[in-house]
């Protein structure tokens, strides 16, 4: 059976990130001008960006695509539970951070609103693949 367009778009989305912190990771800090402004961007908070924080993040995050890709249900699930978390987390900081930061337009208008998409995108998938295996 073909592959389902959303895990392609779950795949693509994770594969991009993963890019990001691979890149971030040999110093660059684009799109920001610093790593101290990409950190409060991407975290709200000051977190170092460096090659053992960001190598391990790369790593879960292809790892999850693959496992989307490789129409693996409890893989493609637990892509989902990590989406649900992040949803959940992004929703709180919505309430719990300032609004006139650059952290909170980009998780209002871009991180939480992106996780909660692929989250759906995830169940809808992982349903779709145990339909396939009850055939």
């Amino acid at each position: 059976m073909p592959r389902h367009p959303a895990a392609t778009l779950i795949a693509a989305v994770l594969t991009t990130d993963a890019l990001l912190h691979l890149y971030w990771a040999t110093g660059q800090t684009w799109p920001a001008a610093s790593e101290q402004s990409l950190s409060y961007a991407v975290l709200g908070a000051d977190v170092p960006f460096t090659p053992p924080i960001l190598i391990p993040l790369a790593t879960l995050l292809l790892t999850a695509s693959a496992l989307v890709l490789a129409g693996s249900r409890p893989g493609t699930l637990a892509v989902a539970a990590g989406l649900s978390l992040r949803t959940l987390a992004g929703v709180y900081w919505l309430f719990a951070k300032e609004t006139d930061t650059a952290f909170y337009w980009l998780n209002l208008g871009l991180y939480t609103p992106l996780c909660a998409i692929l989250c759906a995108a995830a169940v809808r998938v992982a349903r779709r693949e145990e339909a396939v295996r009850v055939r």
